[in-house]
């Protein structure tokens, strides 16, 4: 015992907690907000968002992608939160809307002010399906700033002059069409190229004979041989590339540590990064990391990732899916966390539901509502 009369294991339990409150931001809230009559309501549903380009990587190709949408409404409040479905993953929308529904007598009473212990319990009871939680932690997230009438980045004590700037992405396409769509994005000082297939030399061909910008790219995978990884990634280096995302399958990190140590690009983990604790092991594979809510599994899965990674000297990115401005504003938010963006699935389609975080010249450029901040369009 201490001279308080507290034991050191009590004293350790103690700080443990506030550790974890810490790398949230200290968002722990306790008092007598926390003791509120908090009975919860939520829904949940698909929405289908079509495509203003038919959208094609190495993974799969198509004209709509469906995203879950959850709102959870207590004490007053509404909160609104999106996941969207990763193919890579096994994931659909619908089976995530189905998870979130076999767990709907548990929603209905927790307390959202206990937004970490509710998601912990979320995952226990719920395998996989990383887009649905991430919708549910989307929504505590929003409902929470809501009730204390501040927006997220204020919440976890970040500055929106520090968001960075986004690129803008282009998927896999002909010559004519892929410099079309870079004629487009005009605005972008920075686009992000997806290839990975036996045409990505015509690919960047077309970029750049549409402009001279600085771009980044990404094979999703799509190199299954070491040389020609290396191969490529140095020609891509007199293309004026930044540095190149998820050039081999996700297992294979040995062969791209093998990679790294022939190349100059920087290497950055999407598929390979798919939480906190496969990061350490991808420390002399990669250079930095891609976060995206939706496959971590939400706001504070991204949080622990973005921390892990600065930890271990890694460089972080904020990614997302092909999604509505609520999931892309979520992200937002995090962003003056990291090094790069590239959070524009809401202006890849024709129908967002939503209105939240606007692009300036390229730059991220966050609202001062609560929560969120998104309204309906």
């Amino acid at each position: 015992m201490n001279r308080d009369g507290i034991s050191r294991r009590d004293w350790l339990k103690t700080t443990g907690s506030v550790g974890a409150s810490c790398l949230l931001g200290g968002l722990a809230v306790s008092g007598p907000m926390a003791a509120e009559n908090t009975s919860c309501s939520w829904e949940a549903s698909v929405t289908r968002l079509r495509l203003r380009h038919t959208w094609t990587t190495t993974m799969s190709s198509s004209e709509y992608r469906d995203t879950i949408q959850v709102r959870l409404a207590s004490d007053g409040v509404i909160g609104i939160g999106e996941g969207a479905p990763i193919v890579r993953y096994h994931e659909s929308a619908e089976d995530g809307k189905k998870a979130i529904e076999s767990i709907s007598p548990f929603l209905q009473g927790v307390n959202p002010w206990q937004f970490e212990k509710v998601m912990a319990e979320v995952s226990q009871k719920v395998q996989g399906q990383f887009a649905a939680k991430a919708a549910l932690d989307v929504a505590l997230m929003d409902w929470v700033g809501k009730k204390l009438n501040v927006p997220l980045y204020r919440m976890l004590g970040l500055d929106p002059n520090d968001t960075p700037i986004t690129t803008f992405s282009v998927g896999i396409d002909n010559p004519e069409s892929t410099r079309q769509k870079v004629l487009e994005a005009e605005a972008f000082p920075v686009l992000k190229i997806k290839v990975g297939l036996n045409t990505d030399e015509a690919t960047i061909a077309a970029v750049r004979s549409a402009t001279k910008k600085p771009l980044r790219v990404d094979a999703n995978e799509g190199w299954k041989d070491k040389e020609e990884a290396v191969r490529k990634i140095n020609w891509l280096e007199t293309q004026g590339v930044e540095f190149v995302e998820q050039p081999m399958p996700a297992e294979m990190i040995e062969e791209t540590r093998w990679v790294r140590r022939r190349v100059h690009l920087p290497i950055i983990a999407d598929e390979a990064a798919v939480n906190a604790a496969a990061i350490p092991k991808l420390v002399d594979a990669y250079d930095g990391i891609n976060v995206k809510l939706d496959k971590c599994g939400g706001v504070q899965q991204a949080l622990r990732m973005i921390y892990v990674a600065k930890s271990l000297g890694m460089k972080t990115m904020l990614g997302c899916m092909v999604s509505s401005s609520v999931s892309v504003t979520a992200s937002a938010h995090l962003s003056p966390l990291v090094d790069y963006a590239d959070l524009d699935g809401n202006l890849l389609i024709a129908n967002d539901p939503y209105r939240g975080v606007q692009v300036r010249n390229g730059k991220l450029v966050l609202g001062d509502g609560p929560g969120l901040g998104v309204k309906p369009a």
